[in-house]
């Protein structure tokens, strides 16, 4: 980065003895690596931001270009399918005609005889003349025995 050699960093070294003192230099060469590593971390940090922006116009112009061949596929399989338009035409003139006039029905209620359910036949509360072999009728009372 700098290309600096070995014999300028021997006269580097010999120059910050004779001006810091070997009593200081411990700390100040602690010092120096500090602020190189906060540096370095700086440096990183915006490369990376960078490289992240590059990465999403990237990202953007990829998707511009999947977008813009969608378009021209859909338009072309719509000029081979239907070249004149009419059957688009038709469908939407279908599709006018019936929109207003469709309505949703409610769904029905059961049928209920003052709150107590009907039978199939509708003519008489449910388990009232069941025949004595079905569950209903059996559990209604005691059996007689003969």
């Amino acid at each position: 980065m700098f290309d600096i050699g070995w014999s300028e960093m021997l006269i580097i070294g010999v120059v910050a003895l004779v001006v810091i003192g070997p009593k200081e230099l411990p700390g100040a060469l602690k010092t120096f690596a500090y602020w190189t590593k906060q540096a370095r971390k700086l440096a990183r940090e915006f490369q990376s931001g960078v490289d992240e922006m590059i990465r999403q116009a990237e990202l953007d112009e990829a998707k511009q270009a999947v977008e813009e061949a969608r378009r021209k596929i859909a338009r072309d399989v719509e000029e081979s399918v239907d070249p004149t338009g009419e059957v688009k035409q038709a469908l939407t003139d279908i599709k006018e005609t019936n929109a207003p006039t469709q309505t949703i029905a409610a769904p029905a209620k059961p049928a209920t005889n003052g709150g107590i359910p009907s039978d199939a036949a509708g003519d008489r509360p449910a388990g009232e003349g069941t025949p004595a072999s079905s569950p209903v009728a059996a559990s209604a009372g005691p059996e007689k025995s003969a």
